[in-house]
């Protein structure tokens, strides 16, 4: 069993309730943050462009996009002042900013989404759009279940097995099986050209941390929603 998650030294909670990316703020010219309970009633007035989320790989350009008017997992933008986003309680939310281009991306990525590769897709759409290298992105993963706290069934291990070559052979049929998405997430991003020293994980467990976050595993009747969110400021 692994241990309980452990926090980043690369996050850091603001006196609203909201973790900020500390070599995010770095950048100078995005706004962006990973909500808690206290702080997600307060976003919810804010103006926000987020997509009706159905565990896919499906990524959108948000330009002439109005709130929840598509299905899909995935937000790309380079356009001043448009704040993007994606709502999770558990899955794993990532937000993408482009150093150099100025372009930025919001991926929620449940174990479909992950499974499916989502992180990649947004990467390549990305490159596609707004001409990104990926070695000038960096890459902030928000708080989710962790590994502590995340067991899966066959049918879900067996679709991981790809990100963890070094499990023994079979190990992904044994019950229960603890799955990490935020590792697997980070594999992926690296597979996709991101450098390792651009990948920031909070670390943050929403299942664990119940004072901070919802989360569905632990509140299934009523979980609430956090919100993550960016935007091209400058």
């Amino acid at each position: 069993m692994s241990g309980k998650a452990v926090e980043s030294p690369d996050f850091r909670k603001d006196s609203a309730g909201i973790y900020r990316c500390i070599p995010f703020e770095a950048l100078g010219w995005i706004e962006h943050g990973f909500s808690t309970r206290d702080a997600s009633e307060c976003l919810a007035s804010h103006p926000l462009i987020t997509l009706r989320q159905v565990h896919s790989a499906d990524v959108w350009n948000a330009q002439g996009l109005t709130d929840r008017c598509r299905p899909g997992d995935a937000l790309i933008s380079n356009e001043l002042a448009k704040r993007i986003g994606v709502r999770t309680a558990d899955c794993v939310p990532i937000l993408i900013a482009d150093a150099g281009l100025r372009s930025v991306a919001a991926v929620h990525a449940g174990w479909r989404g992950t499974a499916a590769k989502i992180a990649l897709r947004t990467v390549e759409r990305l490159r596609a759009e707004f001409g990104a290298n990926p070695a000038d992105l960096r890459v902030a993963i928000g708080p989710c279940i962790r590994e502590c706290c995340y067991e899966v069934g066959n049918d879900v291990a067996r679709q991981f097995h790809e990100f963890f070559p070094e499990w023994p052979s079979g190990i992904e049929t044994l019950i229960p099986k603890r799955i990490d998405l935020a590792e697997s997430n980070r594999r992926i991003l690296l597979s996709a050209g991101v450098s390792a020293d651009h990948i920031y994980d909070s670390g943050l467990c929403t299942f664990c941390q119940a004072l901070d976050f919802f989360s569905y595993r632990r509140e299934p009747q009523d979980p609430g929603r956090l919100v993550a969110f960016i935007a091209r400021q400058k």
